[in-house]
């Protein structure tokens, strides 16, 4: 038996190690890797689901796949990495979605005759992504559908490996962090997640469990990872129940949301004092106020380490949620502008 705590795992992501037994996983993106010798592994996993239908993706030497989790309980998935022949696999198990559901890592085992090797070395470079429903992934592989509004759905469309996020971080061969949750705002009391009681990111940014469901907030160690570029990709949900940025952008009440606004930058600067910021939405539908705002409050901050980027199709190429085709081209041009910058250990 593999134990999770074995120095050989790869874990990369927010994880919650206050069970050592059950880490457990609450962000899109969070993965364990391992590298082994045999032909057959099997992963022993525990879920805690809230809503949606639940899913882990799996990559086993190149290869994804998708299975559907209980709604609770323990389950274990058995993998055929073909014949043993002393071959070298590398596996990456994922969690696909957000905080829909909490996924605990209860270890491995590999047939007899199998051996866990070292991993390979970790990226130098690292990078943390704060947003929402985009940024998690969410009905990604909804392919048929790009350009237009999502179709009818549970789930099982929503991928974090295909969210703009990790493809950016691939592209750039980079570590990542992806602090996103569907329909989160800046504030509590706006957005969509958790109505009617809405949270915010100010809320959740500095946690590794943030879910009510699941007990409420847990605080994140920030000692355990520090970024050289940081995303801020919020400002589209914002606009909910009321988009009184597009109405009167020069309203106090605009004008108090460009505050907190810089005021989330400021905590993000003091935990990461020396990281490059990016603000950024994206290429769903939304009212070009939001972006005024954040062009706004980003230049009142006066640090020129925190830039404003708005890429070519922002806010006006879907209605729905970004396809694969439309999170790639997300990628392409975020790259590119991460690649421009001036990013310390880069």
């Amino acid at each position: 038996m593999i134990h999770p705590s074995d120095k050989r795992l790869a874990y990369t992501g927010r994880v919650d190690w206050s069970d050592p037994e059950r880490p457990a996983f609450v962000y899109p993106c969070t993965s364990v890797a391992l590298r082994f010798t045999g032909g057959r592994v099997t992963l022993h996993l525990e879920n805690q689901g809230f809503y949606w239908e639940n899913y882990v993706g799996c990559i086993l030497d190149g290869r994804q796949s998708a299975f559907r989790l209980p709604r609770r309980g323990a389950l274990s998935l058995e993998l055929n990495a073909g014949p043993a022949q002393g071959r070298e696999h590398d596996l990456l198990l994922f969690k696909r979605q957000d905080a829909c559901y909490i996924l605990h890592f209860l270890g491995a085992e590999l047939e007899p005759g199998g051996a866990l090797l070292e991993p390979p070395e970790r990226p130098s470079r690292r990078i943390e992504v704060y947003g929402d429903s985009v940024s998690a992934g969410e009905v990604s592989e909804a392919v048929d559908y790009a350009g237009r509004r999502d179709p009818e759905h549970n789930g099982e469309y929503s991928n974090s490996w295909y969210s703009y996020a990790w493809m950016t971080a691939r592209r750039l061969n980079a570590e990542l962090h992806d602090i996103a949750q569907g329909g989160i705002a800046l504030m509590d009391g706006t957005g969509w997640f958790h109505e009617p009681d809405a949270i915010g990111m100010e809320s959740v940014w500095d946690t590794v469990r943030y879910s009510p469901q699941a007990g409420g907030r847990r605080a994140w160690d920030f000692s355990r990872y520090t970024p050289q570029a940081v995303i801020v990709a919020i400002g589209q949900n914002d606009s909910h129940p009321e988009d009184y940025m597009s109405a009167a952008p020069d309203s106090p009440r605009a004008a108090f949301w460009r505050e907190r606004y810089q005021a989330f930058l400021l905590r993000l600067r003091g935990v990461y004092p020396d990281a490059r910021i990016v603000c950024c939405t994206t290429l769903l539908e939304h009212g070009a106020a939001w972006d005024d705002a954040i062009g706004k409050a980003v230049r009142a901050l006066g640090d020129d380490r925190v830039t404003q980027y708005r890429f070519c199709r922002n806010g006006a190429a879907t209605p729905g949620h970004l396809r694969i085709p439309e999170a790639e081209e997300m990628a392409i041009e975020l790259a590119a502008y991460l690649e421009s910058l001036s990013i310390a250990g880069w």
